[in-house]
């Protein structure tokens, strides 16, 4: 099948009040799992939303595959599944029965066909041994991988998902993690998060988001690497963390068996035991968002 593409021109959406939830943007998107990293209201949930037809951009646009979200809706709609952070089920159907209603909603076809598409996507979530099950009885993990079977029932060659792993328990966000990766290899994936090792876990590429700016758009690979050497460990007394902490960013606090180590990210630190640390993605993106501060702060 050929390569999905998605052409986002200056996309930005203000809302009433003068509030500027995005601002315009720019991206090109294509196979693999595509990642929007910020905190909350950064315009994360807004892009999504918007590039799934459901918020009108208050200028610019995007195409997906060549088909534009402002003109053509509903072919924009055929190719792709969207899982919003917030979602419902009905708690009194089993898992089969539930997503067999979503694919009556989504006119998927005779009973015969609705049967073949909820058996591939609880196959594909590695969900189909638990069919029978109650949803109301399902761990929050199996809930948000019966919401990724939902968004994938009419076979879409693009999934949104917001927030896959908010909410989860460790040993679950592993699992939604290495599912998210997998579905990646064959159509775009793109997933919203403020937990940099979701990224980490499962990206290709990286769009760090803040108040609706762009900061930062490439591999995350390239988001590490700038900043490469502003990185330090220092083994601190915890009677020193207060000073350092007004003086430095802090990326990592950790205790040892003799006090503190602290991760650090500046240019230089002025302290004897600093050292210079291979930087990881969590740095990389601190950097962004230190550098955007310190660029708002001089106008």
């Amino acid at each position: 099948m050929p390569q999905l593409r998605i052409e986002v021109d200056k996309l930005s959406k203000t809302y009433e009040g003068g509030i500027k939830a995005l601002q315009p943007l720019d991206l090109t998107i294509t196979d693999g799992v595509y990642a929007l990293l910020g905190p909350n209201g950064s315009g994360k949930t807004t892009f999504m939303r918007t590039l799934a037809t459901l918020l009108e951009p208050t200028s610019g646009t995007a195409r997906v595959e060549g088909l534009d979200i402002r003109h053509n809706r509903l072919e924009v709609r055929r190719l792709l599944g969207y899982l919003p952070q917030d979602f419902g089920f009905y708690p009194t159907l089993t898992v089969e029965e539930q997503l067999d209603y979503m694919a009556l909603l989504c006119d998927l076809g005779s009973a015969k066909d609705r049967k073949e598409a909820v058996d591939r996507c609880l196959s594909e979530v590695n969900m189909a041994q638990y069919a029978d099950r109650k949803v109301g009885g399902l761990s929050g993990g199996m809930r948000q991988r019966l919401g990724i079977a939902q968004a994938l029932l009419n076979s879409p060659r693009l999934l949104i998902i917001d927030e896959p792993t908010a909410g989860l328990d460790p040993e679950e966000r592993i699992r939604i993690r290495s599912l998210l990766a997998e579905l990646g290899g064959d159509r775009i994936v793109i997933l919203s998060t403020h937990i940099v090792a979701d990224v980490e876990a499962t990206a290709d590429n990286v769009c760090v988001l803040r108040f609706g700016v762009n900061l930062f758009t490439g591999t995350t690979e390239e988001l590490i690497e700038r900043v490469r050497g502003k990185v330090w460990m220092v083994d601190v007394d915890p009677a020193e963390l207060r000073t350092i902490k007004d003086k430095y960013r802090f990326t990592g606090v950790y205790r040892t068996a003799t006090g503190m180590q602290i991760r650090l990210l500046a240019d230089h630190v002025d302290h004897a035991s600093a050292v210079p640390a291979e930087p990881n993605l969590e740095d990389g993106y601190i950097g962004e968002v230190e550098r955007a501060r310190a660029l708002a702060a001089e106008e």
